[in-house]
């Protein structure tokens, strides 16, 4: 849900200076995401199906938003906002590996989730609204274009260039005064000097989505980790072609910067939730998860901002 989204053409773009692809355990090699073309299919019940998934997708707001056509359930924000090009941009944070690595147990809840819990993880969390029913239209649509994008995708594998990026941990904390300079300087133009985002002239539909405030993700959202929002920064906002690295306001951040912009973006108030079934093993939780109790002696500030290097040393450790 950050920065400047808009609708582009599906272009893989990789970024020159990228580190931290993963190759595939057994072939030592990357694993390439052949993405589908959505205008080859065909003119079916199916293909309609998919078409409005992608639909529902990139304009999320206008069907569950305050003003939504099916239901008004939602803080008005679209999934495109955190799965960039209907979840298909490279470092996007894109669907490539979930048809073939769902169902899987994860941690945060303790259990075997199918896609369907994930989604509506994601409409609860980022959306900070309600469940949709696994059984409506839009959720087999959801389902249907997902599992579409990534039916080429060998079972149990992650294409390279999918989820969100690792980057390098920072040796001191992040910082979020240094951020909000960074953040007047990069995203203000954007997402306003108070991180409301800017709506479209219909008013149901962000432009560009709200970083914080009553509209945006609340604190049980992926992108409250604060490792996860900056990888999502580094490799994506601002939002232009990840190789222009010109001295402009339009060149991508270093890696310290998209850190201390993460760390100025989550220091600013948002919908609050409880989540006490989350991380029923608090030895699973992850280095940066914001909130206590945790299975070592770090505390919460240090487990929310850094540095992370000793707690993930340790983390290392016990597994």
């Amino acid at each position: 849900m950050i920065m400047a989204v808009v609708i582009v053409m599906a272009i893989v773009l990789i970024p020159s200076d990228y580190r931290k692809i993963e190759p595939d355990p057994q072939t030592g090699k990357g694993i390439e995401w052949n993405m589908p073309d959505i205008n080859r299919l065909p003119s079916t019940p199916q293909g309609d199906l998919i078409r409005y998934g992608k639909e529902l997708i990139a304009h999320t707001a206008v069907y569950f938003g305050p003003k939504g056509k099916v239901a008004s359930i939602s803080n008005g924000m679209n999934c495109e906002n955190c799965h960039l090009d209907a979840g298909t941009r490279f470092l996007g944070n894109n669907y490539s590996a979930v048809y073939a690595t769902y169902p899987k147990f994860r941690a945060r809840s303790g259990s075997i989730e199918t896609i369907y819990k994930r989604v509506n993880d994601c409409f609860e969390r980022s959306l900070n609204g309600k469940a949709i029913d696994s059984s409506s239209l839009e959720m087999k649509a959801i389902y249907a274009y997902i599992q579409w994008l990534g039916e080429n995708v060998p079972k149990g594998t992650k294409p390279t260039g999918a989820g969100i990026a690792d980057i390098p941990l920072l040796g001191r904390p992040s910082d979020p005064d240094i951020g909000k300079h960074i953040y007047t300087q990069k995203c203000q133009r954007c997402h306003s000097e108070n991180g409301e985002g800017l709506l479209n002239t219909a008013g149901n539909d962000y432009k560009y989505p709200p970083l914080w405030g009553e509209h945006s993700y609340n604190n049980g959202a992926g992108l409250f980790r604060i490792s996860r929002l900056a990888g999502y920064i580094r490799y994506n906002m601002p939002f232009t072609p990840l190789d222009n690295d010109n001295d402009t306001d339009d060149a991508p951040l270093t890696d310290e910067q998209a850190w201390d912009v993460a760390a100025y973006i989550n220091s600013q108030p948002r919908p609050q939730k409880k989540y006490d079934g989350d991380w029923p093993d608090i030895s699973t939780k992850p280095f940066d998860h914001p909130f206590g109790p945790y299975a070592d002696n770090f505390t919460e500030a240090q487990h929310k901002y850094g540095p992370f290097g000793e707690i993930k040393k340790l983390g290392k450790k016990k597994s």
